[in-house]
């Protein structure tokens, strides 16, 4: 059985990192430039508080997926919560646990952090991330609206 680990996304992550966040934007059909990918991935190793974290997983020393979350107030607590804004895992290696490990660890994080727990977000037709996001999660009734600037 192929090991799986699961740890902090590194500088030597790069271009793992380039690879999965370009399939990632692939799967919600959009594309980002450069500079953004120069931004997002000096916020996963900057360190500071209230800044994007980031985990990678590894098969066999293969980077197989990522994962960013961050820590913010929350009016309803007077711990931090922790969102867990992107997950990936290469399309070959999905249903195999990585996901649910990457989900686990991110838990982890934010319980060693005293976070009141972690959230998240998909599409509605992301059947496949939602079959597994039923078996970890709880499904609440928000719906998300969104007003751009500009």
């Amino acid at each position: 059985m192929p090991e799986l680990t699961i740890r902090k996304i590194t500088a030597q992550d790069r271009p793992d990192w380039d690879r999965m966040f370009t399939a990632y934007l692939t799967f919600y059909e959009t594309s980002r430039p450069k500079e953004l990918y120069d931004c997002s991935f000096a916020r996963l190793l900057s360190g500071e508080d209230n800044e994007f974290k980031g985990l990678i997983a590894l098969k066999d020393g293969q980077a197989i997926g990522f994962t960013h979350y961050l820590y913010h107030r929350h009016m309803w607590s007077v711990e931090n919560t922790s969102y867990l804004q992107d997950l990936y895992v290469d399309p070959e290696i999905r249903g195999t646990g990585a996901g649910r490990a990457l989900i686990e660890a991110v838990h982890d994080e934010a319980t060693k952090a005293g976070a009141s727990g972690v959230y998240w977000l998909t599409q509605d037709f992301n059947e496949t991330a939602r079959k597994l996001y039923d078996r970890v999660g709880q499904l609440t009734p928000f719906i998300r609206y969104n007003k751009p600037i500009g």
